[in-house]
């Protein structure tokens, strides 16, 4: 492991100096006495840290920026994801963070993204605050000592929350900015304790580098069954990649961020990040124990002052309430953190209208349809404003993670599925026999027995029907689910009501992919 007087010297080139004291690489008790001490964040009953982020209880995606500068402004798809920052602006602010965190302590933890030698990333992560080292400790991959004489990072983040931008003069937003810079191979965040900017900020770049050498990166979850096949769950938040890529009958590789090369798939993080509102012992077993364990952090889940005992429940302060642990807290998870090419791969949908199947087989041609689609839907009440279920396109399943064109993965995708032979499938677990509040929402039970039958190949030789609308192939029969709700149709009382919210949603997906014609 390196000195801290190398780390020092290693920091000035980032303009970083007159510093207070630098934790280099401490562990997470270390992490979590420094976190305690400083009021950071408390102590639960069972052991995980829970730190609160208030105001910003998610990421801040109209903050983000990428530096317009001339070694990647032509492979970036520039416009509402990928709003372009003046390197001048960018310069000036990273002097004004270096001189404000003049005399303070930092932490700095030396890590890699991506379980594949070949193509992983080195990174440094500086940040104001423990806890937040403790997080991306938690979801970057750990070095060996060994490992850590020889590290050089290929990209830095510089993390100060308490840090807030002057929009006017540094020319940001708002106080809150996540920043990237290619050229300098950095990252700048401050003005929100929300952590996870951190781990996205490295997601969006290596969304920008892999593609370059002809990797697919990928917001989804894999898992690999004792037979050696990979299965890769793509999904917007809420619609089940973490749940049902946690199988206690499969090894879990990871929960949210990988890469496909040509000898197969690999996570890029070495922790899952985990949603954990109403979150219980009966439903999910393997997550809720995670959440009662030393070493997970907890975010804006509400704790007892008295007692120390976290209620999941609770989404007084934000329903997006967060675990974040190390998989090596999993008793069942791929140790090499990889898996070879994906025999299946499934795009998880949560249809709040009541339309999507279950399940359905997708040709290449859909595959690529739907991967650009990336549809889900939100309901009322999980957003101010949102009165009746509303249709959510976020392409690739991750739009504010890419920054490449989307056809730049769409191709990657297609390239692969046809080298290899995976089958692509579409689940909905949102809502069969109606929309959100007729409807109810689809039974946990009976998509793990779809996902199943998917995974063993009993699904390849059943039956199945072509529905009207999507023209998606869906089977008619499946052990353990009753049949009627594989039509999706027949499960509504007014069948020309179904047809009409049906014609509505093809009419958005059709609106929806204009923009890829």
């Amino acid at each position: 492991m390196k000195t801290i007087e190398e780390i020092t010297l290693s920091l000035q080139d980032q303009g970083l100096s007159n510093l207070g004291e630098i934790f280099y690489n401490l562990s997470t008790p270390d992490l979590y006495e420094h976190a305690l001490s400083y009021g950071e964040a408390q102590l639960s009953e069972h052991g995980a840290l829970v730190a609160i982020t208030s105001p910003h209880t998610g990421r801040s995606a109209n903050d983000k920026f990428v530096v317009e500068e001339a070694s990647s402004k032509d492979n970036v798809w520039w416009g509402k994801v990928n709003k372009p920052f003046s390197p001048e602006k960018f310069n000036a602010l990273k002097s004004r963070v270096t001189a404000y965190l003049q005399n303070q302590d930092i932490y700095v933890l030396d890590c890699v993204a991506g379980a594949d030698d070949k193509y992983s990333l080195p990174v440094r992560v500086i940040t104001q605050h423990a806890w937040h080292n403790l997080f991306a400790k938690n979801m970057f991959i750990e070095l060996s000592d060994e490992q850590l004489d020889s590290f050089e990072p290929g990209f830095t983040i510089i993390h100060a929350p308490d840090f807030k931008a002057n929009p006017a003069t540094d020319g940001t937003r708002s106080e809150t900015f996540i920043l990237l810079d290619f050229s300098q191979k950095l990252v700048l965040i401050g003005g929100t304790q929300y952590a996870g900017e951190i781990k996205k900020s490295i997601f969006t770049v290596l969304n920008y580098l892999l593609p370059l050498r002809k990797v697919m990166s990928m917001h989804c979850s894999a898992n690999i069954g004792k037979n050696g096949d990979t299965a890769l769950f793509f999904g917007l938040s809420g619609t089940g990649k973490t749940t049902l890529s946690t199988d206690p009958e499969r090894s879990l590789i990871g929960d949210d961020e990988h890469g496909w090369s040509d000898d197969g798939t690999f996570n890029f993080e070495g922790g899952c990040y985990a949603k954990v509102i109403n979150l219980s012992a009966e439903a999910e077993p393997i997550i809720y124990q995670t959440t009662r364990t030393f070493g997970t952090i907890l975010e804006n889940v509400v704790v007892d002052p008295y007692t120390r005992e976290i209620d999941l429940f609770d989404d007084s302060i934000t329903e997006n309430t967060r675990a974040s642990y190390s998989r090596n807290v999993l008793d069942n998870i791929a140790e090499s953190n990889s898996g070879g090419h994906p025999t299946n791969i499934f795009f998880l949908t949560c249809d709040a209208f009541g339309v999507m199947p279950p399940i359905a087989r997708l040709t290449p041609e859909q595959a690529m349809f739907h991967f650009l689609s990336g549809y889900t839907a939100k309901v009322a009440g999980t957003e101010a404003g949102v009165k009746e279920p509303s249709a959510t396109f976020s392409t690739c399943f991750g739009a504010p993670f890419m920054v490449h064109h989307p056809k730049v993965y769409a191709n990657l995708l297609r390239d692969k599925i046809n080298a290899t032979g995976s089958t692509v499938w579409l689940v909905n677990t949102g809502w069969s026999g109606g929309e959100y509040g007729t409807g109810k929402r689809m039974k946990i039970g009976y998509t793990r027995a779809l996902l199943r039958a998917a995974l063993t190949g009993e699904l390849k030789n059943a039956e199945f029907m072509t529905e009207p609308f999507f023209g998606l192939s869906i089977p008619t029969a499946c052990d353990g689910v009753p049949t009627e709700i594989l039509n999706p149709r027949n499960t509504w009382a007014d069948k020309a009501a179904y047809d009409k919210k049906a014609n509505h949603l093809v009419g958005l997906f059709t609106d929806n992919y204009k923009q890829f014609e």
